[in-house]
């Protein structure tokens, strides 16, 4: 058939000659397949298959190959990615709990996980309970219970929980598990295995916009688990809100995933530098980090964490005669580290918080300050802390 030029346009010859190869796969960009026949398009429709290639809304090869590389980081079988890490705290909720089911959540989690719980609560009556994360007694659950969130470690004052404790107990009582290891990033610690009796978490959600994607530049999350039952239960919920991602974002992760290990252990190792000179600091009356002995936390941090690594995040308690008004102006001052939210990227991070919890045993809220270590020569980061200390004098 002799088409017309604006035919051929529209629908141009998409092939790629079998002998092509490259290091990174293409990018497949795609809300609509086409299929062969009728026939081959009915049976894609089956969305429980492993790679559902039926609607660009449940995945593209770009897409499932990112999920099938962060599903081995975790130490998973499967995994789901969503456009942000709040949005699958966010599906892992919607999918588990219902009216009147009880969820625990540690008094140090991501603050925007206890809001959508606090909504939760308030619209369709969840019951929401607060722990200790280094007090596994501190977690009471009634029969109620559907859930209990895990984070390690706590993404402000950094108490690492008794994770084996505390899943033990909830495993116990038949509640389902669900850990933020963003922190861990599938290198500090693996969720799914994590000590010679092999204890596991049910699920784990991972912030792909810190240290996978690693510039500050993409947002993205994933859940991933080991068992089956409880994919297809996510899945169905991710199918039907029509969750997706970006086949280019995807593949900008899979790119920075061959350097993820190098700039963990370096952010790691910059931060360790900076808690030798944050500890001389008279203004910071305590500096708060999974590695040092007195921290909240530190012997489990131990005790899961056998690598030794812990993330570029440590936080400082202000001297309590500081005012806001000079933490302000101390976060101001500094020039390298940026006032900024998030972590994980090449870029030193600084933000300040006030906090009251039984875990920081203070009975006033006390004010942190919380630095993101990035990939700068530490010594230059000293020294810009170093020149902002001159707005406490």
């Amino acid at each position: 058939m002799d088409l017309h030029i604006q035919t051929r346009l529209s629908q141009p010859v998409n092939s790629v000659p079998d002998h092509v190869k490259t290091l990174q796969m293409p990018v497949f960009r795609a809300s609509t397949f086409v299929f062969d026949n009728t026939q081959d398009m009915i049976d894609a429709y089956d969305w429980t298959r492993p790679y559902n290639y039926s609607y660009g809304t449940h995945g593209t090869p770009t897409t499932y190959a990112l999920a099938d590389q962060i599903a081995v980081l975790e130490g998973a079988k499967h995994c789901l990615l969503a456009p942000s890490g709040l949005s699958v705290i966010q599906l892992v909720n919607s999918t588990f709990l219902a009216s009147g089911d009880e969820v625990w959540l540690p008094e140090n989690s991501y603050y925007p996980n206890h809001e959508h719980l606090s909504m939760l609560q308030e619209r369709y009556g969840v019951v929401l309970k607060s722990y200790n994360p280094v007090d596994v007694e501190s977690f009471q659950p009634t029969e109620k219970c559907k859930l209990l969130w895990l984070e390690a470690a706590g993404s402000v004052s950094l108490e690492f929980p008794d994770l084996i404790g505390l899943i033990k107990k909830a495993k116990a009582k038949g509640i389902l598990t669900a850990i933020d290891s963003t922190w861990g990033a599938g290198l500090a610690y693996n969720s799914f295995d994590l000590d010679d009796e092999h204890t596991a978490v049910d699920i784990s959600v991972h912030a792909l916009t810190k240290y996978p994607s690693g510039g500050g530049d993409i947002l993205m999350g994933s859940v991933c688990t080991a068992d089956r039952e409880l994919y297809l239960k996510v899945l169905k919920t991710h199918a039907l809100q029509g969750i997706a991602v970006s086949g280019d974002d995807c593949a900008n992760i899979q790119r920075n995933l061959a350097s993820m290990a190098l700039r963990y252990q370096k952010h790691h190792d910059n931060t360790l530098v900076l808690i030798e000179y944050l500890s001389q600091c008279k203004e910071f009356s305590r500096v708060l980090h999974p590695s040092i002995a007195s921290h909240a936390g530190h012997e489990y941090w131990q005790a899961v964490c056998k690598t030794g690594l812990a993330a570029g995040l440590v936080s400082v308690v202000v001297d309590g005669c500081k005012t806001v008004e000079q933490i302000q102006a101390f976060c101001n001052q500094l020039n390298l580290f940026k006032l900024g939210y998030s972590w994980g990227g090449a870029t030193s991070l600084v933000m300040y918080y006030q906090v009251q919890r039984q875990a920081m045993q203070h009975e006033k809220p006390v004010y942190i300050v919380r630095f993101v270590v990035g990939l700068e020569h530490i010594d230059d980061l000293i020294q810009d802390i170093e020149q902002a200390r001159v707005v406490f004098a």
